[in-house]
């Protein structure tokens, strides 16, 4: 489900802006995808594979969408957010994925204006029932960020029966 509300938030003071990312971006969002596998699963993605899935959101939206943040001119972090239809809500629940923000605007907000920003526009979309996301068990830094603004341990674990190795 694609949003009907604006793409653009405003910049309060000192906050970034958020904006729907662009092809223009991808070299931003490829970047940020290899240095967040490393630093939360110390994986090594394919440049190249990881390139092709970046470019295929841009080239079919029905997948997903990518927000970026900028501040002082420069891309300071970005997320995806994909669908998945819950026949349960007849609604669609939106996935927050590849968040990444820079590590020299860590704990400045960036995530937080980000994530706001999908709020806003999750809840003025009315097929949309919640937000939601996946964070490695380790990872307490980010699950205190996450329930910082809101969010809940869902109770659910992930089952997976991969088929191609990530990028």
């Amino acid at each position: 489900m694609i949003p009907s509300v604006p793409d653009v938030l405003d910049s309060r003071q000192g906050q970034p802006v958020v904006r729907l990312a662009t092809p223009a971006d991808a070299q931003h969002l490829v970047a940020f995808n290899l240095a967040m596998a490393w630093e939360t699963e110390h994986k090594r993605l394919d440049p190249e594979v990881l390139g092709r899935g970046v470019a295929a959101v841009f080239e079919q939206p029905a997948r997903g969408r990518y927000w970026v943040a900028e501040a002082g001119g420069a891309v300071q972090g970005g997320l995806l957010v994909t669908y998945e239809w819950s026949d349960w809500r007849d609604g669609d629940w939106w996935w927050i994925q590849s968040v990444y923000v820079r590590p020299e605007v860590r704990g400045q907000g960036v995530f937080r204006t980000l994530y706001r920003h999908v709020e806003a526009l999750a809840r003025a979309e009315p097929g949309v029932v919640g937000l939601r996301l996946y964070v490695e068990r380790g990872n307490v830094r980010a699950q205190g960020v996450y329930e910082a603004l809101g969010m809940a341990d869902s109770a659910y674990l992930v089952y997976q029966d991969g088929f191609r190795a990530a990028g």
